[in-house]
């Protein structure tokens, strides 16, 4: 499969501060991008210089096999959906749908064909006569999306678009941009904080922090087997367990003070050295409970339910960490229960590179 954008050996820069650098990033032809991280990672600026919005300082950008570093956002093959909608509150939905064409001189008939068109996909045909300040949130987005529908766009460019919209309506359109990436099959890169989105949505993510791309991957990949720490930390909610602890080469196993785990489950890339300092993740739901010779006896400590299931709070060698229960467990706290970590399941980090072992 052909690549629909590539970015290559891309850098930016505030003044002085290094936002991304020397970034290479290659997304498929028809493929849904997320670009997933923290506040202040790049993930937007990266965005915006695929948009045009933002000058390169070195690098380029290729769309549709054209060299588009230097050219206007208009001549970029591109519809940019912005987290604040961008929509003229003086103009109707319709006037909103048109402007762009308008503008660039398109035949009446044909505006009307594209309207009516990205209006059936949006549902948004009966709000066409409205103006923005009479539509909800949601309805406002679907405008915003459809504007970059008509303009018959190779690649769509999405903002957080959805992080002004309550949770109920979130997950309704993160269904409708689903569906819609579907039925188009075009190009999307959708930039987000939030992992919810990035898992539901992407076909890849790039997980990014301080402009650097620390893992790009399916969402079951990045999930399963985190390539960094901070990689295995961020993706999960809630978040991974982690223990820090030695390895210990005679009978491998992982020693934390008192505490050993015997990890022949587990398959490691890179074994460490004997007395390597390591870090042990498990994540809540790989956690189970089960008496045996091996298994390790604690106090439920704090209990929280979350619907589907539920969350209880257990603490080893002044450690707490989580265990992920069916919600029909009748646990209370000060109960005593038994667990074991699925060893095959965990991610073991160095210590010093907090990278995956």
């Amino acid at each position: 499969m052909e690549n629909s954008v590539e970015v290559k050996k891309l850098s930016f820069n505030y003044g002085k501060v290094e936002i991304l650098k020397n970034l290479d990033l290659n997304i498929k032809d028809g493929e849904f991008m997320v670009l997933l991280g923290p506040s202040g990672c790049g993930k937007t600026t990266l965005l915006n210089c695929i948009a045009g919005l933002l000058d390169l300082d070195e690098g380029q950008i290729w769309i549709e096999k054209d060299n588009v570093t230097w050219k206007q956002p208009k001549d970029r093959h591109i519809g940019m959906v912005f987290q604040s909608y961008a929509l003229y509150p003086s103009m109707t939905v319709e006037k909103n749908l048109s402007f762009g064409l308008r503008m660039t001189g398109v035949e009446k008939s044909k505006i009307k064909e594209k309207i009516n068109k990205a209006s059936e996909l949006l549902q948004i045909g009966g709000l066409l006569h409205r103006k923005p300040s009479q539509l909800s949130g949601g309805q406002r987005q679907r405008v915003a999306i459809g504007r970059a529908l008509v303009r018959d766009a190779k690649v769509f460019l999405f903002d957080e678009p959805l992080s002004n919209l309550d949770a109920k309506l979130r997950a309704e359109l993160r269904y409708e941009i689903k569906k819609l990436h579907r039925d188009l099959g075009n190009t999307m890169i959708y930039v987000t904080h939030d992992q919810i989105e990035a898992m539901t949505l992407a076909d890849r993510i790039a997980v990014m922090k301080n402009g650097v791309i620390q893992q790009l991957d399916s969402p079951k990949k990045i999930y399963n087997k985190p390539s960094s720490l901070f990689v295995a930390d961020f993706i999960g909610s809630p978040s991974m367990n982690f223990f820090s602890g030695t390895f210990l080469s005679e009978n491998n196993s992982f020693s934390l003070n008192k505490t050993t785990f015997i990890l022949n489950e587990y398959q490691f890339e890179n074994k460490p050295n004997d007395m390597s300092e390591i870090i042990f993740g498990i994540r809540p739901e790989d956690i189970r409970l089960k008496k045996s010779s091996e298994s390790l006896e604690f106090n439920i400590e704090l209990i929280e339910p979350m619907g589907a299931d539920t969350l209880i709070w257990l603490s080893l060698e002044n450690i707490p960490f989580s265990v992920r229960l069916d919600v029909s467990s009748e646990y209370k706290l000060g109960d005593v229960i038994n667990i074991e970590f699925d060893i095959k399941r965990a991610s073991i980090f160095d210590k010093k590179s907090e990278l995956r072992l």
